[in-house]
């Protein structure tokens, strides 16, 4: 019986995350589990699924194909009841069931339906995680890791230097002194880390629309690399004509107002990677959104430090150009000119929430 019910949770687990797989893309575009997330996991709002059961009508009143009439006629109620017109009623309503979902298992979601490559690090980082190895021998420890080969061998050692020993006799029996365990080393191994920049525009043409787009896009961006490795570093910078380093809630709650000077960004970028993230160590990507503002004589020196200094140590430059009432969008234009030549820099135009799902495939699609 028991392995019945398993068998059968099993199943419906599996019915469930098909349909969270089904409807992934409006979950992607509309961030509805953001606010729902755990430490390692998500809580996901997914319609009640309807299970299968008998149900007996009155005594009498026929059944499907008997009684009174026409071919096609429908039966049972109608699709109009329970819509919400006129007075408060008393039929159930349509409920919604929250399913917990590991952040592994959506970043493997994500990777199925964006077709996303699995990612191949360069280099490892210089910080190093433990790594407990059973390697070595203790005299005190628990029952489960006693070691009775060593223990034997200890007993031995013990009867035949005191003359205790009788090969007549070969009875050995360990005294306490004489128990061995098994013992760990802590052994440092390299990780494969990744830091991430978040890069946004901040003055005025940039809007609460707009910041939402990038903390949704900013979530299943960490989701998947989160899979591809040990550790991430995250880094925040906001720019209007001054750049500043920030905490993530500031990030996407900062007001700001002003112009707009995007080499800023990038020089506040570039003293962060030569302080914290040595480029032969680190894997580095950075997404950087904005309406396409900025001050007109900045352009160019932005495209001259982006080729020479953020390019060269990035595996991934990505910049979002997010449809703002108020910017201009010029900035995608400069950035085309030197696409062909960076094959690690990607551009992506996102006109709304429904374009956030095919911005992230355009930027992790290459796996780098």
């Amino acid at each position: 019986m028991t392995r019945t019910v398993e068998r059968d949770l099993r199943r419906f687990n599996e019915i469930v995350r098909g349909k969270i797989r089904k409807d992934l893309r409006r979950y992607v575009n509309h961030g509805e589990m953001i606010g729902r997330k755990g430490r390692e996991t998500v809580s996901i709002p997914v319609p009640n699924i309807e299970i299968p059961h008998f149900q007996h009508g009155q005594k009498g009143s026929g059944g499907t194909g008997q009684g009174e009439g026409d071919p096609g006629q429908p039966i049972g109620r109608g699709d109009d009841e329970g819509e919400g017109i006129g007075p408060a009623g008393n039929e159930p309503g349509r409920h919604i069931r929250e399913v917990e979902v590991s952040f592994d298992e959506l970043a493997e979601m994500l990777a199925q339906d964006l077709e996303l490559p699995n990612i191949i690090p360069k280099g490892q980082d210089s910080i190093q995680a433990i790594k407990n190895k059973y390697n070595t021998i203790a005299r005190t420890g628990p029952n489960s890791l006693r070691h009775l080969k060593r223990t034997y061998k200890q007993a031995l050692k013990r009867e035949m230097a005191s003359g205790t020993y009788q090969p007549e006799r070969p009875m050995i029996i360990p005294g306490r002194d004489d128990e061995r365990y098994r013992s760990w080393t802590s052994v440092p191994q390299p990780q494969a880390n990744a830091a991430i920049f978040y890069i946004m525009d901040v003055s005025g043409s940039m809007t609460d629309d707009q910041k939402e787009i990038v903390r949704i896009e900013a979530f299943w961006i960490d989701t998947w690399l989160k899979s591809q490795y040990d550790g991430i570093e995250r880094r925040y910078v906001v720019h209007d004509a001054v750049a500043h380093e920030v905490n993530e809630d500031t990030f996407y709650r900062v007001r700001e107002s002003g112009g707009t000077k995007i080499s800023s960004a990038y020089h506040k970028v570039d003293q962060i990677i030569h302080r914290d993230f040595p480029p032969e160590l680190w894997n580095i990507y950075m997404f950087q959104f904005s309406d396409g503002d900025n001050w007109g004589e900045d352009s160019q020196a932005c495209t001259k430090f982006l080729t020479d200094e953020l390019l060269p140590v990035a595996n991934l430059f990505c910049y979002g150009q997010v449809r703002s009432p108020y910017g201009s969008g010029e900035y995608i234009k400069d950035l085309k000119r030197i696409l062909e030549a960076n094959d690690n820099l990607i551009l992506s135009e996102i006109d709304n929430k429904d374009g956030i799902y095919d911005s992230i495939k355009l930027f992790l699609g290459k796996g780098k």
